[in-house]
């Protein structure tokens, strides 16, 4: 299936694309895929990615989601900055 990439403003602004399957979100400091339905979504989230700090995390997003929220927060304030990204696709749970 298609995939778009995109920012997190644009996710909160439009959603998900229909025609995409998958989207890669960038640039997202405020956690924009809590703005979307998450019925039917898997995230794959990474912060400081091929880094010694790399954090991954993954799973449906409904389920997932807050640790994300989290996780990030305290990353945050554990560095003092963060640069992160990650994949939401449509399918059945991981």
């Amino acid at each position: 299936g298609a995939v778009t990439v995109t920012t997190g403003r644009r996710l909160r602004d439009h959603g998900l694309p229909i025609e995409s399957d998958t989207a890669i979100v960038m640039l997202d400091g405020e956690c924009s895929f809590q703005q979307i339905e998450p019925d039917g979504l898997n995230i794959w989230w990474g912060a400081y990615l091929g880094m010694p700090e790399q954090i991954l995390l993954s799973g449906p997003l409904h389920e997932i989601g807050p640790r994300i929220i989290e996780t990030r927060a305290e990353a945050r304030a554990r560095h003092g900055w963060l640069m992160d990204v990650y994949m939401l696709r449509r399918g059945p749970a991981l």
